[in-house]
């Protein structure tokens, strides 16, 4: 009899102990802060390589990018030579470009935000990441499915009520291990599907796991693509505020 409780007594310590090692279920705003806090970091600066492929024709846009948590973000092209030196800068929720061939500083309305940057099907605020995707939108968890082999959350996104956001609902399907964005769908207010991004060639970059490769693809032109190529990143390294400045923006190279 007293082995029996002395079996029974290490068993509850060993359930208890299992138990306490089960991490809590997330709830989808979690999963998705901590997808978008995976490729945003504290600050982030990288150089990146995007095609854009038609049909009859395809070219391709090198920058550099920098980021200060949600608020600031700078990115300068650095060729073709047609284009180096045009630059954009977000503060807070305000847009600006500098077009060096005229020497103007163009502000961009909200209303520009869908629109195609550079004639990529990539937006403006695609670029920039100007509307969070934890803060400005509601979040609700659809299910679970399996993205090229990883097991993935699959996440419904709904703009917050004044949010001024450009997409009218956003699916995401976000990995249950490192939480990879792996794929997302956009709608327009409609309901309508506008593109489709994939997150792919998954590699360790700055430290961290992630997909280096962006690809989107619009939903009325499925022959047309284009691809983002993180060619390097780094996180959490120093940038003062005000680097993201209209001045600097001006100076970059």
């Amino acid at each position: 009899m007293k082995k029996t409780r002395q079996l029974l007594l290490l068993s509850l310590i060993f359930a208890l102990a299992f138990r306490q090692t089960i991490p809590a279920q997330l709830s989808a705003t979690q999963i998705v802060q901590k997808a978008e806090q995976k490729f945003r970091g504290h600050t982030s600066q990288g150089e990146m390589e995007m095609t854009i492929i038609r049909p009859d024709w395809q070219r391709s846009i090198r920058m550099k990018t920098w980021s200060k948590g949600e608020q600031y973000a700078m990115v300068l092209i650095t060729a073709p030579a047609r284009e180096k030196g045009t630059a954009f800068l977000k503060r807070g929720k305000e847009l600006w470009n500098w077009q060096p061939t005229i020497e103007r500083v163009i502000k961009m309305p909200p209303s520009m935000m869908a629109q195609s940057w550079m004639g990529s099907d990539f937006t403006n605020d695609d670029l920039v990441r100007q509307s969070s995707l934890s803060k400005d939108y509601q979040h609700e968890l659809l299910g679970e499915e399996n993205i090229d082999g990883y097991p993935c959350y699959h996440i419904k996104l709904i703009p917050k009520e004044g949010a001024g956001i450009v997409w009218g609902q956003i699916e995401m399907w976000i990995s249950k291990k490192d939480f990879l964005e792996l794929k997302a769908t956009f709608y327009d207010e409609d309901g309508e599907l506008i593109h489709t991004m994939r997150g792919k060639d998954i590699k360790n970059m700055g430290g961290r796991l992630l997909p280096t490769v962006l690809e989107i693809t619009p939903a009325d032109e499925p022959e047309n693509k284009t691809i983002v190529h993180y060619l390097k990143l780094e996180f959490d390294q120093a940038i003062p505020d005000n680097f993201f400045s209209i001045q600097n923006m001006k100076r970059l190279k």
